[in-house]
């Protein structure tokens, strides 16, 4: 599905009481996503079923998280992430996101379940912010996205393992 890309730099809030509920296949192609979800991205439920999970990615959101995201969710573990999602007309949209592998009776990961709700203001202009722009400005030093993604995983890498956390960790201690 082809979009505009064009941002508008306007920030859409959702009530601190709500939660926003996707679910995905293996593939991370949207199964289901809640009301919550559909009004503040901006799309119906048919543009979205189907579609990657990346049609809310937000160019300003550094790939090397999305890399610890996928790698630790794909294990078999849960992850906390604070994350910036582009709306369909060009708005952006904080959340702070719980992404769980979903699981069969056998416990076979069959897909993944994120609950994202408002993320503590402070710690997402105190802490988030700045290290996000930090990463993708390491990210965008690089014409290869990849080359970039790889400099980027190795910064936070770095700044996970001087401070002897994962990610979610982290994140919860900001």
């Amino acid at each position: 599905m082809a979009r505009d890309t064009s941002l508008t730099g306007v920030e859409q809030f959702f009530d601190e009481n709500e939660i926003i509920v996707s679910k995905t296949n293996l593939k991370g192609h949207i199964t289901y996503c809640n009301d919550v979800f559909l009004r503040i991205a901006g799309y119906s439920e048919q543009e979205c079923l189907g579609q990657p999970h990346s049609l809310i990615r937000h160019p300003e959101m550094p790939r090397c998280v999305f890399g610890l995201l996928w790698e630790t969710i794909q294990d078999g573990r849960e992850i906390f992430a604070y994350v910036v999602n582009r709306c369909k007309n060009g708005d952006h949209y904080w959340v702070n996101a719980h992404v769980t592998p979903s699981r069969d009776g056998a416990g076979k990961i069959i897909g993944y379940h994120s609950n994202r709700r408002v993320p503590d203001r402070s710690i997402l202009e105190d802490k988030i912010i700045p290290l996000y722009k930090e990463l993708l400005a390491e990210e965008q030093k690089f014409a290869n996205r990849k080359e970039g993604m790889q400099s980027s995983t190795t910064v936070i890498a770095g700044i996970l393992e001087q401070s002897k956390m994962e990610y979610d960790e982290f994140v919860a201690t900001l």
